[in-house]
C-alpha cells in the first residue's frame, strides 16, 4: 500500500479500478459528487465543504486519505466512519473477484467507498484525490463540480519534474461541460487548467477574488488556510448556481463545526497552550514554506522541532526551508517508507539544522516537552505519518 510502503505500490491507471467497480456493481455510476483535487489543501477543502453540505441537511459522504490514526477516517458518512464490520463484509464478500484484478490498497478503498455510499444512500459525496488526478482511481466518477487547490512539486517521481506537468495531471478530473473552481494557483500550473478546460468546454471559475468574511469564526487557523476557504468559497457560489441549497446561517455552522463534523486533524492543530505545541501534516516544499510563515508569527523564547520524514522524496527541497536556530529531534515513523533518523540528520546536518537522534516519534516528543520551557514552542511535522503518531 503506498500510505505505507511509497511509490512502489502504485499503480497508475484506471482499468484495474474499472473492473473492480464493475465486479461490484458499478456503484459509482450516478453517485453524485463533488471531485476534489490539489497538491496541498484539498484535505482541508473536502472536509470544509462536507460540513458545509451537511449543516445545509445533505446527507454527506466524505472520502479522503491518508488516515492519520485509523482506516475508516477515510469513509466517513455525516462525520461519521464506516462501521469495523462493514469494512470486513466489504473484504470477504469480495475478495476472490480481486485475485484476476490483483488491485492495490487504494483501488480497493476506492471501491469499498463507492458500494457504501451507495447503500447509504448518501445525497451527495465530497472525493479527494489520492494522488495526481488524470490516473488516480478516483477518477471514474462524473461529479457535479471539480475543484483543483493549487499544484506545487510533490510525488515528481510519479507526477513530473515541473509545475506544469504535475498541473496536466491535476487537471485530469476536468470533465466535458462539467464546471470547475481553481484555487490560487501559480501562472503556469492555471494556464494548464484554462487549457484542460477549454477543450472540454468546462465552465472555469477562479477563486481569487472570493469572499470569505464567512471564515471569521473557523477554527482552522493556519494562515495557509486562507488559500483554502478562498476555494471553498468560490465552489459554495458554483454549487448554487447548480441548486444546492445552501444557506449562509447553515454555511457559517458547517464552517464553525469543521472538527467536529467531519473528524479533520493535524492542521496547524494546536496539541497545548504552555509551551504552545503544534502538529502539522505539510510535508513538500510548498506547503512547508507556508507553515514556516506561521511559526515566524508566533512568540516563543527556543522552537524545539520534532522531525520525520519519508525517504522516497528529496528530503532537502524542505529542509532547505526550516529555521536553523530550532533544536531538532530527529525520529523515524513506524512505517517502511520512514527515512531513518540517523539519515533524516546527516541530511539536515548538511544544511545547518542541529539536534538529536530518537529511536521513537513518541521518545523525541517528549525530550521535547521535557526540553522546552513554557515560553518555548514545540512543533510537530515533517510527514503525516509523524504527526499521526502524536495526536
Amino acid at each position: 500500500m503506498f500510505h505505507r510502503v511509497g511509490p512502489a505500490a502504485y499503480k497508475p491507471g484506471l482499468d484495474n479500478t474499472i473492473a473492480l467497480l464493475k465486479s461490484v456493481g458499478n456503484p459509482h455510476i450516478g453517485l453524485k459528487c463533488i471531485h476534489v483535487a490539489g497538491t496541498n489543501g484539498k484535505g482541508s477543502t473536502s472536509h470544509l465543504l462536507a460540513s458545509i453540505l451537511q449543516s445545509n441537511g445533505y446527507k454527506v459522504g466524505l472520502y479522503t486519505s491518508p488516515h492519520l490514526k485509523d482506516f475508516r477516517e477515510r469513509i466517513r458518512i455525516n462525520g461519521q466512519m464506516i462501521r469495523e464490520d462493514d469494512v470486513v463484509d466489504f473484504v470477504k464478500r469480495n475478495a476472490p473477484l480481486w485475485k484476476n484484478i490483483q488491485p492495490s490498497f487504494f483501488e480497493i478503498t476506492v471501491a469499498m467507498c463507492f458500494e457504501y455510499f451507495k447503500m447509504q444512500a448518501v445525497d451527495v459525496a465530497v472525493i479527494e484525490t489520492g494522488l495526481g488526478g488524470r490516473l488516480d482511481s478516483t477518477n471514474v466518477i462524473q461529479p457535479d463540480l471539480s475543484v483543483i487547490t493549487n499544484v506545487s512539486l510533490d510525488h515528481m517521481n510519479l507526477l513530473g519534474d515541473t509545475v506544469a506537468q504535475i498541473a496536466r495531471e491535476k487537471a485530469g478530473i476536468i470533465k466535458p461541460q462539467t464546471p470547475v473552481v481553481l484555487g490560487p494557483m501559480v501562472v503556469d500550473a492555471r494556464q494548464v487548467m484554462l487549457e484542460t478546460a477549454a477543450n472540454v468546454e468546462a465552465p472555469v471559475y477562479i477563486a481569487d477574488d472570493a469572499n470569505i468574511e464567512i471564515f471569521d469564526d473557523c477554527p482552522l487557523k493556519g494562515l495557509y488556510q486562507q488559500q483554502n476557504f478562498k476555494t471553498v468559497a468560490k465552489s459554495i457560489e458554483v454549487l448554487q448556481t447548480l441548486g444546492y441549497q445552501l444557506k449562509e446561517y447553515a454555511i457559517r455552522q458547517g464552517i464553525e463545526l469543521v472538527n467536529q463534523q467531519t473528524g479533520l486533524m493535524g492542521r496547524w492543530q494546536i496539541l497545548n497552550d504552555a509551551p504552545l505545541t503544534v502538529a502539522d501534516v505539510a510535508h513538500n516544499e510548498d506547503g512547508i514554506q507556508q507553515v514556516m510563515q506561521q511559526i515566524a508569527n508566533c512568540q516563543y523564547q527556543n522552537l524545539h522541532f520534532v522531525l520525520g520524514m519519508v525517504a522516497d522524496k528529496d528530503v532537502s527541497l524542505v529542509l532547505q526551508h526550516l529555521p536553523k536556530n530550532a533544536i531538532y529531534y530527529f525520529c523515524k515513523a513506524q512505517i517502511p517508507r520512514g527515512m531513518e533518523a540517523s539519515i533524516l540528520r546527516t541530511h539536515a546536518n548538511k544544511l545547518g539544522l542541529n539536534g538529536a537522534v530518537y529511536t521513537s516519534i513518541q521518545e523525541a516528543f517528549q525530550a521535547a516537552q521535557n526540553a522546552a520551557s513554557q515560553d518555548d514552542m514545540i512543533f510537530v511535522g515533517g510527514s503525516i505519518f509523524t504527526v499521526a503518531e502524536v495526536l
